[in-house]
């Protein structure tokens, strides 16, 4: 029984200290039923002090009069005592769980934030430039986005749930960081998504301080199973929801990050509904804010069927003036000499505004050497995931139909942005456009609709999403994933004989479709001389003679 502890005194030898009038009256009723069912405490026995705790005189309760001799007695003593631990301990389960959202006991946050440092007050390293860059790091890579993040995380947003989407490495979980630091996560609990419902049910748990009653011996007499556990901690997270709610009148915050590592099958659709429908009664209610973030689109297009308060936060790359500040800003962090201005354009123009890419290239000796090697990277990984391969056996035509459609779109790109480079340079040219305030093109936008002309065959659409190759955004456009893969793709796309070898390759699967779809008829016990008449009735009669 929580908080009962032995008190050791002279007067009385022995008392015990019950911490509320709950367990004070659960004790005397299992001291009535055990001891005799006449069995009353008298209130002078009890003693209460200013915190609302209670002491029984542990002497009157051992007195011979008290004690009772009937062994049928211990029956309904252990029925009793049982009660009261049920209560007791489901009431502790929602205490664990309140304890999950307070300040400071997010394991997330903490990870993440172990080591982290903060710098302030950075010099400024190009002075002949006009941008100002004094003052605390965070003020100037705070995202335009990071605005609605925090009032959402705050709990100032409440009557709708949201989704983060966004590519790999644009921002999305750091800006949860930064707004959990701001409040020390009070109220927030984070938990990372996985494709084992099993592993994603220990995360949870984790998250939330919950142990599904295997901490106690009533988890031996419940069903099991991922699913089922996760309803159980829903239900409970609702109780402490509703609790917080009355007590400051402000939402819990729930975050499921990287949703897409659902596998996306029935098993993930549904936790992804069980979570959803979560949502939108919490979200009605205004006791509990959710936030869905992934990199993938395909969570979007499966929760957006059901949804009726979501509302998607788009995050992309930085834009080039930003990527410029945020790199050179980083440059100084990592404590490297001043590089000239001209090398951060070049770097940019190659990586894009990324924040992952940009704060690889800012750390390293050489940033335009690295930014080089990375472009000759990611072009190395794009030939090995989707690699044009000439006069292709049969055993291989599904991977390179998969390939020659996706080339098809990439290409599509690649003079899509070639167009746009063109539209530029008439601009400059008739002095519609200045070069010195010229910012770099945005990624080439194609609508889903004309991606699956394109490709004809839309199911790669996903596939690609999924792989970091494409990214669909909200208003269904899909772009190259990034400007350096873009860049890789120009190269290939580019290099002599590229359009010869995709048809090619085209052309090759065709034959190979084509045989699979030929029968072959073999005639044995046939002499020379011998005749075969073949017969094609379609209503005619027509005869065909071979």
């Amino acid at each position: 029984m929580s908080g009962i502890s032995y008190k050791m005194s002279n007067d009385p030898p022995r008392s015990l200290l019950l911490s509320s009038n709950f367990e004070c009256k659960a004790l005397m009723e299992l001291a009535r039923t055990t001891l005799m069912p006449s069995f009353r405490v008298p209130r002078h026995r009890l003693i209460s002090n200013c915190t609302g705790k209670f002491t029984i005189d542990m002497h009157y309760l051992l007195r011979p009069d008290c004690i009772g001799k009937r062994q049928t007695d211990f029956v309904p003593s252990v029925f009793v005592g049982g009660i009261v631990y049920v209560a007791w301990y489901k009431e502790n389960v929602l205490r664990k769980i309140e304890k999950a959202f307070a300040a400071g006991y997010d394991p997330a946050l903490e990870l993440a934030s172990h080591g982290k440092k903060r710098h302030e007050n950075v010099p400024t390293i190009l002075e002949e430039l006009e941008w100002d860059l004094d003052g605390p790091w965070t003020q100037h890579l705070r995202r335009k986005e990071q605005d609605l993040i925090d009032q959402i995380v705050h709990g100032e947003e409440f009557g709708h749930y949201f989704m983060l989407l966004g590519p790999k490495g644009s921002g999305k979980t750091t800006m949860i960081f930064d707004a959990m630091q701001a409040i020390q996560a009070e109220g927030v609990s984070m938990c990372d998504a996985h494709p084992d419902l099993e592993v994603f049910r220990l995360r949870l748990g984790k998250a939330l301080n919950y142990e599904y009653n295997e901490d106690s011996q009533t988890g031996l007499f419940q069903r099991r199973g991922p699913a089922l556990d996760i309803e159980r901690a829903l239900n409970k997270l609702e109780k402490v929801a509703l609790r917080h709610s009355k007590r400051t009148g402000k939402p819990l915050i729930l975050i499921l990050n990287n949703i897409h590592f659902f596998d996306h099958n029935d098993d993930g659709r549904n936790i992804l509904l069980q979570f959803q429908q979560r949502a939108e009664a919490w979200a009605a209610s205004g006791i509990l804010t959710m936030v869905f973030s992934t990199d993938d689109a395909w969570p979007f297009f499966v929760m957006r069927k059901n949804a009726s308060r979501m509302h998607v936060v788009a995050v992309s790359d930085l834009s080039y003036k930003e990527a410029l500040r945020t790199s050179m800003r980083m440059r100084m962090n990592a404590k490297h000499q001043k590089d000239d201005p001209e090398v951060f354009k070049k770097v940019i123009t190659i990586i894009g505004g990324r924040l992952t890419y940009l704060s690889r290239v800012s750390k390293a000796k050489h940033m335009l050497e690295h930014a080089e090697h990375m472009l000759a990277v990611e072009k190395a990984w794009l030939l090995s995931q989707i690699g044009l391969i000439p006069d292709c056996d049969d055993d291989v035509m599904d991977e390179q139909k998969w390939s020659s459609c996706s080339w098809l779109l990439l290409r599509a790109f690649v003079q899509k942005r070639e167009e746009d480079e063109r539209k530029r340079a008439e601009a400059i040219a008739r002095g519609e456009l200045l070069e010195d305030n010229l910012q770099e093109l945005p990624l080439p936008k194609i609508s889903y609709y004309e991606c699956r002309q394109i490709m004809t065959r839309p199911d790669f659409l996903e596939e690609l999403d999924r792989a970091n190759i494409i990214a669909i955004d909200t208003h269904h456009d899909v772009t190259p994933d990034s400007v350096l893969l873009l860049n890789a793709a120009q190269q290939v796309v580019n290099a002599p004989g590229f359009d010869e070898l995709l048809d090619g390759v085209r052309d090759r699967v065709d034959e190979i479709e084509s045989l699979h779809r030929t029968r072959e008829l073999t005639f044995k016990d046939v002499d020379a001389g011998d005749r075969i008449r073949i017969a094609v009735d379609k209503g005619g009669g027509r005869l065909v003679d071979f």
